[in-house]
Formats: C-alpha cells, structure tokens, sequence
C-alpha cells in the first residue's frame, strides 16, 4: 500500500489565493444585494376554450367539468404570490367563461350569481353593464329560471349604476317573458316601481291597471297591495293636476 501524500496547511496556499476568493465572495454578496427583489407576475386570464373542445374535454361528465371550469375562473384572482382586483381582469373573457360554464351545465345557476353579484359589483360602471348585459342575454334563453338574476341586474342598475331606463328594461323583460308559475308576482312588478322612480305615474297605474285585470296576481295579498298602491298613484295624479299639472 502506497504511503498517503502529506496534507499542505491551510499556511502553504499563497495570500493572494485568499485575497482572490475574498474578492469573488465580496462581489457576489455585492450583486445579489443590488438586485431588484423578485416580484411575482399576474397570469392574464386566457380565452374560453370552445365549447366542441370543453365538450370533449368532459369525457361525459359535463356537469363536473362545469364546476372545474368555474373554480378555475373564480381563483383566477388570486395568483401566487399577488392579488388581482376584479377590474383589471378582462371581462370580455370572464363573460365567456361564464358562458361556456352555462353552456356546459344549462341548469346551473352559479355563473348567473357570479356575474350579477360578484363581477357585476365591480366600480367599473363599463365592467359592470358588461356583466349585466350577459345576465340579460342569458336570461332570454330560459327566462323561468333565470328571472332572479335579471331582477338583481335591474336592482344593481336602479341603485349602483343610477340608470332607471336600463332597470326597467330588465324589469320589463322580466314582467312580458318569465310567464311561468314558479315566478313570484313580486318580480313581474318589479317595473312598477321603476316607472315610479322615473316619475312615469300614468304608466305605473296603467301597468297595475293591467295586472290587475289580466288575472295575472292570484295572492290576496299581492291584489290588495296592488290594489293600495294604485289608489295612492290615482290620489298623487289629481293632487298634482290640482296644483296646476297637466291633466291626462
């Protein structure tokens, strides 16, 4: 067995080895201090896929894939490591997200909330009648079922927006297409108070006029609510035609 080399002391090895790697260790330090704090990036949110494509995707599970298409949508929000405010996001690509989630699960309703209750609560008056008008175009394509949303969509433009003609558009679409049994009087006079808002008077009684002799409200208590509320519209229109105001 050959004898082991003689270990060199730390001694033996040449200063300017030292005054080298000193100087190699100095600048490292140097330049991970001087270099700007990583910042985490938000991920813009990408196109909706078509709807051929999520289909297949699906396997036969269309439904579930729905509610994973709508985690995904919703959590695009938060990133790793930063936030994203709502009005930033795209919402031209959220509406079709939300729209290829109603696509994939027409029964679902979750999409619909989202978009009146959540997005639609953004500060951004343009984001929001984006997403009002996408609960409005869905609503037309199962009015029975999806009434609570445009009538939440007619609130948020009455009082978020401040826009009485598009609330009673909603409101009127509500009264003439949600026709069904399960639709409380409740919302097809929901334009009735809009008209009041607007200071339309003569077209508020006559809507009450006409729910009323249509036989469209059956409850005792909506008839005589409606009832009430036509005497006080027809006691506030001689009051105003006494002080001078035209008369009809």
């Amino acid at each position: 067995m050959s004898p082991r080399a003689p270990v060199k002391p730390l001694s033996a090895v040449p200063r300017a080895v030292f005054a080298l790697l000193a100087a190699a260790l100095a600048a490292q330090l140097l330049w991970q201090a001087s270099a700007p704090t990583p910042r985490a990036r938000a991920r813009e949110l990408p196109p909706a896929p078509s709807l051929a494509a999520l289909r297949l995707a699906a396997l036969g599970e269309p439904v579930a894939l729905s509610k994973a298409a709508m985690l995904y949508v919703q959590g695009f929000d938060e990133q790793a490591g930063v936030s994203i405010a709502w009005r930033e996001l795209d919402y031209g690509k959220v509406a079709l997200w939300l729209r290829r989630v109603l696509e994939l699960d027409p029964r679902g309703q979750y999409p619909l909330l989202a978009a009146s209750e959540v997005y639609g609560a953004v500060s951004d008056p343009a984001r929001a009648r984006l997403m009002l008008e996408f609960v409005h175009e869905r609503f037309l394509e199962d009015p029975d079922r999806r009434w609570p949303w445009l009538a939440h969509a007619a609130l948020v433009a009455r009082h978020r927006l401040h826009d009485l003609p598009l609330a009673r558009r909603y409101a009127r679409d509500i009264r003439l297409r949600a026709t069904g049994p399960r639709v409380p009087a409740w919302a097809r006079e929901l334009e009735v108070f809009m008209l009041e808002d607007m200071n339309e008077l003569d077209a508020a009684r006559a809507l009450i006029g006409g729910l009323l002799r249509d036989g469209l409200i059956t409850d005792p208590h909506e008839l005589k609510f409606l009832s009430e509320r036509l005497d006080r519209l027809n006691q506030s229109s001689e009051s105003w035609q006494q002080d001078g105001g035209p008369k009809p």
